[in-house]
């Protein structure tokens, strides 16, 4: 598996208080990183307020110890009438190596929303994904 050529839409590097006594990084902590990441993604595409409504099942391929630098790379796959999915990747390296591996991946689906959190259309202007009809 090679490391995405694009930019991270996120790169933090884990902390102690991520972990486990073991120094291993809490699944919900990388969990949660990956939804801030795809919830980025998604408010650019939509020009405003996104929710995450689902995500698809996750499976742990490497653990991620404290002071791993931890990078989450997105791509919008689909763009609905109201709909997102975003492709998510998240992967460690060591703080003294070059090497990276991937941990995990998910695929996120977010709705965008109004201000009173009721979905609005995504703004079809200027598309970089083609539209589809799976609302």
């Amino acid at each position: 598996m090679t490391l995405p050529t694009r930019e991270p839409v996120i790169r933090v590097t884990a902390m102690p208080a991520d972990a486990n006594a073991y120094g291993d990084i809490f699944g919900g902590w990388l969990m949660s990183l990956m939804d801030m990441g795809a919830g980025l993604v998604a408010a650019r595409r939509a020009k405003g307020r996104a929710t995450t409504v689902a995500m698809d099942g996750m499976q742990f391929l490497a653990p991620v110890k404290v002071g791993d630098e931890v990078s989450v790379y997105g791509e919008l796959q689909r763009v609905g009438r109201s709909s997102m999915v975003i492709a998510i990747e998240a992967w460690r390296r060591h703080r003294h190596e070059e090497k990276a591996e991937r941990v995990t991946a998910a695929v996120f689906t977010f709705v965008a929303v109004d201000d009173a959190g009721r979905p609005r259309p995504v703004d079809m202007g200027a598309l970089d994904v083609v539209p589809t009809d799976q609302e």
